[in-house]
């Protein structure tokens, strides 16, 4: 099943189904599919973790490993993800100067109403460990936003 896999990719995505296996008994529930892709270096969509199996809740479902790699295998085909890049290139239109700035409360407004909704929690929560604060002006860097969004969570060393 893991055929399309490369032996590295395989022995990577053996160790993260281990970490996920919380029960020991050697499957992945559906609930922990979205964080595995993730350790995976992958970011996919909502929408694709539902469609691979994903569950909102626990318990619902189990995979073996087998499974797993199958699902590994084609998550990497999903085009429906994006990189760095590409969300550069989406803040670039709101980057009404060219200088690598944009308004603090557009970054704000494109969290909360574009793509898969976010609570102003969460909002929040993003915008205080990844943005520089707006200067006099309102504005704030999107490059810095998105490099430190992008290197994932950081935990603290109180965590």
């Amino acid at each position: 099943m893991g055929d399309k896999l490369s032996a590295a990719e395989i022995e990577r995505a053996q160790f993260a189904f281990s970490i996920y296996d919380f029960e020991g008994n050697e499957t992945l529930d559906a609930f922990q599919l979205d964080p595995a892709l993730r350790a995976l270096g992958l970011n996919p969509t909502l929408k694709t973790v539902e469609k691979l199996g994903g569950q909102k809740r626990k318990g619902q479902k189990k995979f073996t490993i087998e499974e797993f790699l199958a699902i590994l295998a084609e998550a990497k085909k999903d085009k429906d993800v994006g990189n760095k890049e590409d969300f550069r290139e989406i803040l670039r239109l709101y980057d009404k100067s060219g200088d690598g700035n944009m308004i603090f409360d557009e970054l704000k407004h494109i969290l909360l109403s574009m793509g898969e909704k976010l609570e102003a929690d969460e909002v929040a929560d993003i915008i205080k460990d990844c943005a520089v604060p707006a200067d006099d002006d309102g504005f704030t860097p999107y490059g810095v936003f998105l490099d430190k969004l992008m290197a994932g969570p950081v935990l603290k060393e109180d965590e």
